[in-house]
């Protein structure tokens, strides 16, 4: 019994049993900021990786695991995304003549971004014309920041035909953006609504909606309203649009639409 009672103290020293810590937000401190604050008797850190930010300093904290707020254990690993001191450096692909959506995965291959979506009346629809970067033409093998936006001009055709609305409820903002570009729209404006911009943020709400009855064309902006899935229950949220609730569909949205 002896054995068995010391054995059980040792266990919960050695796992700090009930002795959590509150992680902190280290966002945009650097290593050396949060080693002098003395962060580093509680926890241990490694940087996993890094980005190009020129919104914060270079070695600033961008994305950390675990989450400000998470209950750790004292000695816990925390990883952290930080800001490149110079930014990576990318050779710009030839897209013309090629598909919108050829276009599209391209840039995502060479770590681009899809920039605004221009159309221009051309018997060959859907194909790319012409290729700018900050409204200057953008010419294979010139080099670019990763993730620089690509704005694309795009072939109309007869521009005279709607095409449907994507339904982007429950997306990332990278996967909602991607949809819209492969369904030749733009990116319109972005509302926050939980105020905190962070990877947990999913599409709420999306103005044109997926069963509009105007008509939209290609070229035409979709706005983006987001919220934290901290915040709403998004798998019972999507249960709303599914085509037994549809009645009720306008209802659900509007009662969860607050600014």
């Amino acid at each position: 019994m002896l054995l068995f009672f010391v054995l059980i103290k040792y266990l919960d020293i050695y796992t700090r049993h009930g002795k959590e810590l509150t992680m902190p937000d280290f966002y945009g401190q650097t290593l050396q900021e949060i080693d002098s604050a003395g962060y580093s008797d509680f926890y241990d850190f490694e940087v996993i990786d890094s980005l190009y930010d020129d919104n914060n300093k270079a070695g600033a904290v961008v994305i950390q695991n675990p989450l400000p707020g998470a209950q750790v254990k004292k000695g816990r690993h925390v990883y952290f995304t930080i800001v490149a001191s110079t930014a990576e450096q990318v050779i710009m692909p030839d897209l013309r003549d090629l598909t919108l959506r050829q276009a599209i995965n391209i840039l995502e291959l060479n770590k681009l971004g899809t920039g605004k979506l221009i159309y221009q009346p051309s018997f060959d629809k859907n194909a790319v014309l012409a290729q700018f970067y900050k409204n200057d033409t953008i010419h294979p093998g010139d080099t670019l920041v990763k993730g620089a936006l690509i704005d694309l001009v795009i072939g109309s055709g007869d521009r005279n035909y709607k095409i449907p609305v994507p339904f982007l409820i429950g997306k990332t903002r990278e996967e909602a953006i991607y949809e819209l570009n492969i369904a030749s729209f733009n990116l319109g404006n972005e509302f926050y609504m939980d105020s905190v911009q962070d990877d947990l943020q999913r599409v709420f709400m999306q103005e044109p909606r997926w069963d509009a009855e105007i008509s939209y064309y290609p070229g035409d902006s979709i706005h983006l309203w987001y919220r934290s899935d901290t915040a709403v229950d998004f798998d019972a949220y999507l249960q709303t649009f599914l085509p037994d609730s549809l009645r009720n569909d306008s209802l659900a949205v509007d009662s969860n639409f607050v600014f």
